[in-house]
């Protein structure tokens, strides 16, 4: 059976300090979707590690670690990635394995995300730049350069050609910057990538599954990112859903069984787009700078706002989450009075539901006032001594959003974690 791990806001809600807590459990850990636009932080014998294409898994000697056929992969992020687990020891050779059918991105899909976003101006949708949202575009235009590809003698036909369709696009938006560094980076990482672990991805998973192997699906970004579901246009290119383990990896529906969903006990967002709940004031501020809230891929400050269970409810819908995980709670052991979104005012309606274009309307929210805890929470194991008014703040979302709460992440280490 497949049970999935993935983010119930708008990304960075600690998704990859929770899968390397449960990778011990897992025999195989595999990411479904998104590319080197996520950035999953873990914490290995006190060092902070940024993960973006490989699973949070690889540090688990035992566990192996698949980059699934929804993944859009960046042959010079993945190099640079095994280059840094290397010096803790691990050998990706051994546990790391990639399907034949992963996308990749190319240099000029890097330009053309870029010259995309600068031609936008003021309507800009926060795009890391990374080459993601013209990688899944070949994708669909049927365009597509895939891992397979790379060991085929056609190869370098089919970039050709691919590189002069680019090349026209970049001349429409007057994109005049020289990536012939890109170029010679990314053809160096192609050799490495020729290395590695290169498999048929949907029957690798299913024999897994077939051997009774336990499995992890590992998603990136967040549920109201999703290309379908999310905050349209201010999403990024892929389902970041749990339907997009079906699509991602080749495992049929029934294959699911627990979904575990990631929150963190606030609010962020990073880039545009509509956020209800965002705080501009010095309570904002706090969440900040308490929470470090900057983004693990780009560096930029992530908006900070009050948890919305609106959206959050919704979330937890469209993922049938059967277990919630609330992250960086002890961010939230600083406040003397908590708030949490219960109900939006649309254009001056109530409304219970999370908005079809959210940028289009007038979105006013309702709060409940909590009592805060005011105390340390860092160091407790014991879900007893957590302190009452945090027991009642979990308490009331976990009625809300009809998902339990079942582990509360108290701190950056694989160690802080509450079992409730």
């Amino acid at each position: 059976m497949v049970d999935v791990i993935l983010g119930l806001q708008w990304g960075d809600e600690g998704k990859g300090k929770i899968v390397d807590y449960f990778a011990p459990q897992y025999d195989v850990i595999a990411r479904f979707q998104g590319g080197p636009n996520a950035g999953h932080t873990l914490y290995v014998n006190g060092e902070k590690v940024v993960l973006h294409q490989i699973p949070s898994g690889i540090f688990h000697q035992h566990t192996v670690n698949l980059i699934g056929s929804g993944v859009v992969l960046d042959p010079v992020t993945l190099k640079r990635e095994c280059d840094r687990v290397a010096q803790f020891g691990i050998d990706v050779r051994k546990n790391l394995f990639i399907s034949e059918r992963t996308n990749l991105i190319l240099p000029t899909h890097r330009a053309l995300d870029k010259a995309s976003e600068l031609s936008k101006g003021e309507s800009k949708i926060g795009s890391t730049l990374k080459g993601i949202g013209p990688a899944y575009m070949d994708k669909t235009g049927r365009n597509a350069i895939r891992v397979g590809d790379i060991l085929d003698k056609s190869f370098t036909t089919q970039y050709i050609k691919l590189r002069l369709k680019h090349q026209k696009l970049l001349d429409n938006f007057h994109f005049i910057e020289d990536i012939s560094a890109w170029e010679e980076e990314f053809f160096e990482a192609l050799e490495f990538l020729r290395t590695l672990n290169i498999v048929n991805g949907e029957y690798f998973i299913n024999e897994q599954i077939a051997k009774g192997k336990k499995v992890l699906a590992e998603g990136a970004q967040g549920t109201m990112l999703d290309i379908d579901f999310g905050t349209f246009p201010f999403v990024t290119s892929s389902n970041t859903i749990s339907a997009g383990v079906c699509t991602g990896l080749g495992v049929a529906p029934q294959k699911i069984k627990e979904v575990l969903g990631v929150t963190k006990a606030y609010c962020t967002r990073v880039g545009s787009g509509p956020f209800p709940t965002e705080l501009f004031d010095a309570t904002g501020e706090e969440l900040r700078k308490i929470g470090n809230e900057f983004g693990a891929t780009t560096g930029r400050p992530r908006r900070c706002g009050w948890i919305d269970l609106v959206a959050l409810k919704y979330t937890c819908m469209v993922n049938g989450v059967t277990q919630v995980v609330m992250t960086k709670a002890d961010v939230l052991d600083a406040f003397s009075e908590l708030q949490a979104c219960t109900e939006y005012l649309v254009n001056g309606q109530p409304s219970a539901y999370v908005p079809y274009q959210m940028s289009r309307v007038t979105i006013e929210p309702r709060y409940q006032k909590f009592a805060g805890w005011h105390t340390a929470t860092d160091a407790i194991k014991n879900p007893e001594a957590l302190p009452t008014a945090m027991h009642e703040y979990i308490k009331f979302i976990n009625q809300f959003v009809q998902a339990p709460v079942k582990y509360v992440s108290n701190g950056p280490g694989r160690e802080q974690i509450v079992h409730l």
